[in-house]
């Protein structure tokens, strides 16, 4: 089996990930804090979160089902550099909801009978989501023989899934025996239940404070899209009726009016636009175009969220090495090394040194 690379932990990384294996309309998004209710009510409906932390060689033990629920997916992590991929899919796979695509449905399909450590081999051997996760790999200028041998200094970060399902909230971490549950989820919001057991989990380490927090989301600019559809519908039969109704349509301010009502007929009604006089059907027109324009702004917001998520993936990916080294080699055969040499010496300094103002002057 080739190696699997390291990949930043980046809602923008994530997101391109899931939707090059194949999945539609989901999202991952960055939560700062669960303390924020806005935000978890504008992030909504949140389908699972994935949570890094840093690892310790000896975690503490926790108490795994051996025996759970057969439709509940997961798989036991069997390489390295994989958990960021895995704990993402261990929340995918246990959303029904969700679309997953065809690679995924057949996966889910083909390891549903198998045991959690089997279906983490399926899992590493899988050619599509091994490539697509390491499309994300940083370029590497030089080839490295590598020490399989962890280094002694470096830290070690481990993602993890929690997910609700079918009632029951679970903590779904590849590195453990099993699932872990977490408990019933009742009439509780499970938000607040996963609050609760991250909150503990980075109490563990007063000083820590390297945690990432992401949301897997429904991708609002899909269902923005898929509701502007069902606007215009409504919208060609209330402008048709409007001016069976001796309304006059100003093409200014209805400039696709005339075109809906030409093509009314490919538009299937809603009963809820059955009006009777011309005061009400233009309330509603212009209450629908408000929702139009309200789904118009998410959509371009989305767009340039994604935009700016495909940028920096570009960046991710491409190598600057050869720039960095040609443009030092001309800076070396102009004479000018030396010079940025003490340029940038000195800036080292200055930052050294309103850093060490700045902490005498705390004391």
């Amino acid at each position: 089996v080739d190696n699997w690379c390291t990949i930043e932990s980046d809602p923008g990384v994530f997101t391109e990930l899931i939707r090059n294996i194949g999945v539609k309309k989901v999202v991952v998004e960055e939560v700062y804090t669960l303390d924020d209710e806005d935000l978890l009510e504008n992030l909504k409906p949140i389908y699972g979160l994935i949570f890094l932390f840093k690892w310790k060689k000896e975690p503490e033990k926790r108490e795994c089902l051996e025996y759970y629920d057969d439709d509940l997916f997961f798989a036991n992590q069997t390489i390295q550099n994989a958990c960021a991929t895995q704990a993402i899919l261990s929340v995918l796979l246990n959303c029904p909801q969700i679309d997953i695509g065809p690679e995924l449905e057949n996966f889910r399909n083909f390891t549903k009978q198998f045991d959690s450590k089997t279906r983490g081999q399926v899992l590493t051997n899988s050619e599509v989501i091994r490539v697509v996760h390491n499309s994300f790999a940083r370029p590497e200028p030089f080839d490295i023989v590598q020490d399989k041998k962890p280094s002694k200094g470096g830290d070690a970060f481990h993602f993890v899934g929690y997910v609700p399902f079918k009632g029951k909230l679970y903590e779904l971490d590849g590195l453990q025996k099993g699932p872990i549950l977490l408990g019933d989820i009742g009439d509780m919001d499970w938000l607040e239940l996963a609050k609760k057991e991250i909150n503990e989990r980075t109490k563990f380490e007063a000083t820590e404070i390297r945690f990432t927090l992401l949301a897997i989301c429904e991708d609002k600019s899909a269902k923005a899209t898929e509701e502007n559809a069902k606007l215009t519908a409504r919208l060609a039969h209330l402008y048709k009726k409007f001016k069976d109704l001796g309304g006059q349509i100003d093409p200014a301010q209805h400039p696709d009016a005339e075109e809906l009502i030409k093509n009314v007929g490919n538009y299937i009604g809603d009963e809820k636009d059955e009006l009777g006089s011309l005061e009400e059907v233009t309330k509603r027109i212009t209450s629908l175009n408000a929702q139009v324009k309200s789904n118009n702004f998410i959509i371009k917001e989305e767009k340039g969220k994604v935009d700016k998520y495909e940028a920096e993936n570009k960046r991710r990916r491409h190598n600057y090495i050869p720039f960095i080294i040609e443009m030092l080699r001309l800076s070396a055969k102009k004479g000018q090394m030396k010079g940025l040499v003490e340029e940038a010496t000195a800036k080292r300094e200055a930052r050294l040194k309103a850093k060490q103002d700045a902490k005498e002057q705390g004391k």
